[in-house]
């Protein structure tokens, strides 16, 4: 893949932790290419669960936690972060034209040739949905011989049922330090995981299917006049 062909890449998830696990090893192909990234964060995710492993986090703390976790796996990806405020959990509540035109602009005015983001309705959460819905709906409104490529990532189990196998699946074996970093970075929501990974006397055979998971990042190309969200 030539990653130099672009001139910037967008990418829109609404939480902390999902460029991490979805697209850390893609970005870093980019930025060694010397292709600017911008990861357009929806959320602080201050709605989660976890908390750490042992807990070190608790409701009031959490957003200020997440949000200084977001900062530091972007600068391991060397990735620009713009935080678009949106409250956790409620994106689906979010009129989606009026988030659309919102990350338009943004689109528009980073000079994006390349938008990452989730694939609706196959994202599983709602806010991965409903993100990648208005997502979709940005580059629509774009007149067509200005819209940048659309990449997405489509993660339910039905995926391929229903989309079939997606045409762009990146190896990011030689980039997977820098991945793990970024995912280390999450300590809240990433680090029970982890460390359990750690712990296992047989790491690699008991772990092997969740490492290959996390190592290869798949996206569907998406020309959004032929798909429905």
């Amino acid at each position: 893949m030539n990653y130099s062909e672009h001139k910037h890449v967008v990418v829109i998830y609404p939480h902390p932790d999902d460029e991490s696990f979805g697209v850390a090893g893609t970005v870093t192909n980019f930025r060694k290419a010397g292709v600017p990234v911008t990861y357009l964060c929806g959320t602080l995710g201050e709605m989660g669960r976890n908390m750490g492993s042992p807990f070190f986090a608790n409701r009031e703390t959490l957003p200020e936690i997440r949000k200084k976790e977001l900062i530091d796996a972007c600068e391991v990806l060397d990735m620009n972060l713009e935080m678009l405020g949106y409250r956790d959990k409620t994106l689906e509540f979010e009129p989606r034209e009026e988030v659309a035109e919102n990350l338009k602009n943004y689109i528009e005015d980073l000079g994006a040739t390349l938008v990452i983001t989730f694939y609706p309705p196959f994202a599983v959460h709602p806010d991965h949905n409903a993100l990648g819905a208005a997502a979709f709906e940005a580059v629509r409104k774009i007149d067509r011989e200005k819209r940048p490529e659309l990449w997405a990532n489509a993660i339910s189990n039905d995926r391929e049922e229903k989309l079939g196998k997606p045409e762009i699946v990146i190896d990011t074996e030689e980039v997977f330090d820098i991945k793990l970093k970024a995912l280390k970075s999450h300590r809240s929501q990433a680090e029970g995981m982890l460390s359990k990974m750690n712990a296992s006397e047989n790491f690699i055979g008991e772990y092997e299917s969740a490492l290959k998971r996390l190592q290869y990042e798949a996206f569907h190309r998406v020309d959004v006049d032929k798909v429905s969200y």
